[in-house]
């Protein structure tokens, strides 16, 4: 189900310089850029510190008033150093196995670093627009059915409620009858999807429907036995930019990470060996070699 509010990093941002600090009264938001809203042994805690973890917060909270969500970031902060000072206390950052975790955790966030570095210029509105123009624009949607369907629990329930059909029966008074379905007190109405929308036994049956027709045999899904009505087809209208951005940046940054792996592969020497360490002369990976 689909949030009816989300706060984007930016609108966050805006937000929480015009929030109270510490649960405390509002004030004006400030005229530094990058105000410091509380210390810890005299560490500072910026707002770029708030807004960044805003902008890592689920999406329900970031749903929560300002007035609300911005105590509980800088609080969340305090803790974060409070914590810090207690294990460099504890000389933990000098414990092995503690510093070989942050070896990789570091090396991680380089790794993110340079992916983001080299992705980002592949990935800007000028290209999100570029790709819409070439697989969208002025293009019809993918093909759509209207439908209408009711679920019964066996072949059996489905094939009598079929008989009745080839009498002249109405579809919805059946599916308001005797459907399973959660849509069955609609009638059984499903409303327009395309063929990957469904479970494929489903979308076969329902796509090779007319206008009118419905399915003269019971059809057999995970769900149960279903009796399906087509009550029009289409093409889905062109979806605007807005629609599919999203899935747009997506697709452009999956390109853009593959081609800086394939980039970062073959500039380096790699040896692959068994699971045992003995040289596997049969497995090569960018410019893989064996000892």
């Amino acid at each position: 189900m689909r949030l009816s509010k989300t706060y984007t990093t930016v609108a966050l941002a805006s937000a929480l310089l015009a929030a109270p600090t510490l649960g405390h009264a509002a004030t004006p938001a400030s005229t530094t850029p990058d105000p410091v809203l509380a210390t810890v042994n005299g560490a500072p805690i910026h707002m770029s510190d708030v807004q960044s973890a805003a902008g890592e917060l689920p999406a329900q909270l970031q749903q929560l008033p300002p007035d609300q969500l911005f105590p509980l970031l800088v609080n969340q902060q305090i803790d974060r150093k409070a914590l810090l000072f207690a294990a460099k206390r504890a000389d933990l950052e000098h414990n092995p196995q503690v510093a070989a975790i942050m070896e990789q955790a570091a090396d991680e966030k380089l790794e993110d670093a340079y992916i983001q570095e080299k992705v980002a210029p592949q990935v800007t509105p000028a290209a999100v627009q570029a790709e819409y123009n070439k697989d969208y624009a002025g293009k019809p949607g993918a093909p759509q059915v209207d439908a209408r369907q009711i679920l019964l629990k066996t072949q059996a329930e489905a094939q009598a409620v079929i008989d009745q059909l080839n009498k002249g029966a109405n579809f919805s008074a059946l599916a308001v009858k005797y459907s399973i379905d959660p849509g069955a007190k609609n009638g059984g109405e499903l409303g327009w999807f395309a063929q990957n929308e469904m479970v494929p036994a489903f979308s076969t049956a329902a796509f090779a429907l007319k206008p009118g027709e419905y399915t003269k045999t019971p059809v057999q899904s995970q769900f149960g036995w279903h009796v399906i009505l087509c009550e029009g087809k289409r093409n889905a209208p062109t979806p605007a930019l807005a629609d599919v951005q999203d899935t747009i940046r997506q697709n452009l940054a999956n390109a853009a990470i593959k081609t800086v792996l394939a980039d970062a592969r073959n500039k380096v020497k790699i040896v692959i060996n068994n699971p045992d360490g003995a040289p596997n002369t049969a497995a090569t990976g960018g410019a893989a070699s064996s000892p």
